[in-house]
């Protein structure tokens, strides 16, 4: 494939049409249409309608647009930086985090990439989903526990443990391994049936949500004032349990947390400086306050 058709492609998609294209980039509007039908010939499909009306792309023209922006844009960022004899972290970094983390912490971290890479233009988008960067042109996501994806990769920065945890005045039931019943505060995920385990199995709870609350902030506090037992990160529940405001029942695993990205062999330099820097933050890997 041509990148110079396919670039004068996304050029053409990008202004609506060939005259707008021709005057934003200077070439003529016969060099843009040869090399789009050219494209096109060698894909074997039509990527726009050309009618008097205007310019429409296809649904394959749409779909290799939105597949292609993201690498064509950091082909582009590469060749600039080889052109500058140096790969300088450069550009929009988007990243996609869960809401607790970014609440928690991606505020001081985004802050502290800023100082060291000037160049580099941060937007963090906090959503508890799993995001496609590339049909949605993010650079990275963090993600808890993620499935195996032959499309991402990256590293684990950081580990917590998950508590089994309720107020002091709520009592502790005895584990024989078989199903305790204890009213719980539970997020809207939570589905009716799951049980909790932890230490192993030694104590199984069966929860009663009374509480179904959308932030684990709100479920925190929620238990706290004891409206009953909660499956929470130990980095939100650490304080209150050395406070003795909450018991800690058990543990019941842990949670890894890893920063991706696309598996393209060409990697940016925004995005390794990204992921080496977020694994600097804990060198001891334990989530909590980033290194200071």
């Amino acid at each position: 494939m041509d990148l110079n058709a396919l670039e004068d492609f996304q050029l053409v998609a990008a202004h609506g049409g060939f005259g707008r294209a021709s005057r934003a980039s200077g070439r003529s509007k016969a060099t843009l249409s040869r090399r789009v039908a050219d494209l096109e010939e060698a894909l074997g499909i039509r990527l726009i309608e050309r009618s008097a009306q205007g310019l429409k792309l296809t649904e394959a023209g749409q779909q290799l647009l939105s597949r292609t922006q993201g690498p064509m844009h950091e082909v582009a960022e590469a060749v600039a930086a080889a052109r500058d004899g140096v790969a300088k972290p450069r550009g929009r970094l988007r990243i996609a985090a869960p809401i607790l983390f970014s609440q928690l912490a991606l505020g001081r971290l985004a802050a502290r990439f800023f100082a060291s890479y000037p160049d580099v233009q941060i937007e963090v988008v906090a959503e508890d989903r799993f995001v496609n960067l590339v049909d949605e042109h993010f650079d990275v996501a963090i993600r808890i526990n993620p499935h195996k994806d032959s499309e991402l990769v990256g590293r684990c920065f950081a580990k917590d443990r998950l508590i089994l945890t309720a107020a002091p005045c709520i009592e502790m039931p005895k584990g024989d391994g078989r199903p305790v019943r204890v009213p719980a505060v539970v997020m809207p995920s939570y589905r009716d049936g799951d049980l909790w385990s932890v230490d192993g199995g030694q104590l199984v709870v069966e929860p009663q949500p009374v509480l179904r609350l959308s932030s684990l902030l709100m479920v925190r506090d929620a238990i706290a004032a004891g409206a009953g037992a909660a499956m929470l990160p130990h980095s939100i529940v650490g304080s209150l349990l050395e406070k003795g405001e909450l018991a800690a029942w058990g543990v019941a695993g842990e949670a890894e947390l890893w920063v991706l990205h696309t598996s393209r062999r060409l990697q940016s330099p925004k995005v390794r400086a990204f992921v080496e820097f977020m694994c600097d933050q804990y060198p001891g890997g334990a989530f909590g306050d980033p290194l200071r």
